[in-house]
C-alpha cells in the first residue's frame, strides 16, 4: 500500500504553550514527515515491498549488520517512527494511567527513575535518533536508543513511547538543548494514555 501522510491528531497550534511551536510542527510534520511518505513511495514502487504494509517493509529491509541502512528502510521506518510521535504527544494529557505506572516501577523503581533514563538515552545519542520506551519480548520493560530511523520493530519490541532525537524536532524551540526538549517532552507533551494503550 502506497505510504500516506497522516494529519495530525491535533492542530498545528495545539502543543505551542507546552513548548512545540506551530512553526516546529509545521516544519516536522508538513516537511519532514511528508518526505518520507514521498521519498518511500518513489523507492518501493515496482518492488517486491509495494503493496506491503509498513511494519513488513520495515521488518523485512532492515540490516542488522549494515553501517547504513537502504533507502526503502529509511524511509519506512521514519514513516511509522513519526506516526506513533505525532499520537505519543497531545494537548491538555492527563495523569499516567495506573497500570502503566505500575508497569515502569515494577521495571524502573519509580517512573522519576524512568525518566531519568529515558532522557539519558535521548542525551547520549549520538547525532540523529530515538530514544524509546518498549516492552521486550519477554514483556519486561526496558528504556532503549536507536540511531537515525531504526525502531523497535528490528528487535521484535513494540514501542510504547519514542522520542525523536534529530535536530529538526527540536531546534526551532530549543535550540541545541537537547535535555531542555527531553525534559519538557516528558513533562508537558506525553499523551500517556495513549502510551498505556500499547501495552497490550
Amino acid at each position: 500500500m502506497a505510504f500516506e501522510l497522516p494529519d495530525l491528531p491535533y492542530a498545528h497550534d495545539a502543543l505551542a504553550d507546552l513548548g512545540m511551536s506551530k512553526e516546529t510542527l509545521e516544519f516536522h510534520h508538513d516537511i519532514h514527515h511528508k518526505a518520507y511518505v514521498d521519498n518511500g513511495n518513489k523507492l518501493i514502487a515496482g518492488t517486491e515491498w509495494e503493496g506491503k504494509s509498513l511494519e513488513d517493509i520495515i521488518a523485512g529491509t532492515y540490516n542488522a549488520d549494515a553501517v547504513a541502512q537502504n533507502g526503502i528502510f529509511n524511509n519506512a521506518s521514519q514513516h511509522w517512527n513519526h506516526i506513533q510521535f505525532w499520537e505519543m504527544m497531545g494537548p491538555g494529557t492527563g495523569a499516567m494511567p495506573g497500570e502503566l505506572e505500575k508497569a515502569i516501577t515494577e521495571s524502573f523503581g519509580s517512573v522519576d527513575k524512568f525518566k531519568e533514563e529515558f532522557s539519558a538515552a535521548g542525551a547520549g545519542q549520538f547525532g540523529s535518533g530515538w530514544c524509546w520506551l518498549v516492552k521486550d519480548s519477554d514483556g519486561s520493560l526496558k528504556v532503549t536508543k536507536t540511531e537515525n530511523g531504526v525502531n523497535p520493530i528490528c528487535f521484535g519490541q513494540t514501542a510504547l513511547l519514542g522520542c525523536d532525537v534529530w535536530e529538526h524536532s527540536y531546534y526551532i524551540d530549543f535550540r541545541n538543548k537537547r535535555p531542555a526538549y527531553l525534559s519538557n517532552f516528558l513533562e508537558k507533551l506525553v499523551n500517556w494514555e495513549n502510551v498505556a494503550s500499547r501495552l497490550g
